[in-house]
Parts: C-alpha cells; sequence; structure tokens
C-alpha cells in the first residue's frame, strides 16, 4: 500500500476506497445469486423438502452464505470510509488471479451495470466460456 502523491498508471495503482467500494458491489452481486438458490430448490423439490433434515440443512447453509456475504459485504463498506483518498495500491497482481471476466472488469473499472445474471434471462440461456 503506497500513498499516492503523483498521477499513476490507472490500470495498476488505483486508489485503494474505490477498490473496496468495486469489491462490496461484487459481495452484494453474490448474495443476490445465492438468494436466488434457495426459492429454486423449493421449487424444484416442492414443499416435501422440507420433511428432510437433510434439505433443512443446506437451505439453512444457504442462508447463512447469504448473510456473511453481506455482513462482509457491510464490514468492507464501513471500513472503507476511515481509509484515506490517498492511499492507493497495485491491483494488476490481484487482477491477473480473477478468472472471470466480467468480475475482472468490474473490479478494474467498476463497470459493471446490473446483477451477472439478471433475472431477464431466458430459462436455458447461457455463455460459452
Amino acid at each position: 500500500m503506497t500513498e499516492s502523491t503523483e498521477p499513476t498508471d490507472a490500470s495498476f495503482e488505483q486508489p485503494l476506497p474505490e477498490i473496496l467500494m468495486r469489491l462490496v458491489s461484487e459481495l452484494h452481486d453474490v448474495a443476490y445469486l445465492i438468494e436466488r438458490v434457495e426459492p429454486q430448490l423449493l421449487e424444484l423439490g416442492g414443499e416435501q423438502i422440507l420433511e428432510h433434515p437433510d434439505s433443512v440443512k443446506i437451505l439453512q447453509g444457504i442462508d447463512l452464505a447469504v448473510q456473511k456475504t453481506r455482513g462482509l459485504a457491510e464490514f468492507i463498506d464501513t471500513i472503507t470510509g476511515t481509509i484515506p483518498e490517498g492511499w492507493s495500491v497495485d491491483v494488476s497482481t490481484a487482477l491477473s488471479l480473477v478468472k472471470l471476466a466480467d468480475m475482472q472488469h468490474a473490479l478494474s473499472s467498476g463497470m459493471r451495470h446490473g446483477h451477472s445474471q439478471p433475472l431477464s434471462k431466458a430459462a436455458g440461456d447461457f455463455d460459452f466460456f
């Protein structure tokens, strides 16, 4: 972590608060995606799925994953407000480890519109990768 004193290459050194807020946005997106799984499982398995203790544990695990993801997002959001604006970090190595192109782009530039899987996609639509 360095304190920015002169203009830097935007593709490598970026303000830490901006990067963390992008991460917060991604975590909220992950929580949203996880949250969408539970009703789908209930629809696929029917109400009788709630009669099986293992199924209930899985549904509770999904709920816990959503809560933890949102909790991490709120934690990062809160501490980001205390970070001086002049702090910047080199994100090139970290970004090279992110394998999803949409997430890599969102974390590097903050440019993403909507969720990673919008509700408007029709059943059976998929992306090749």
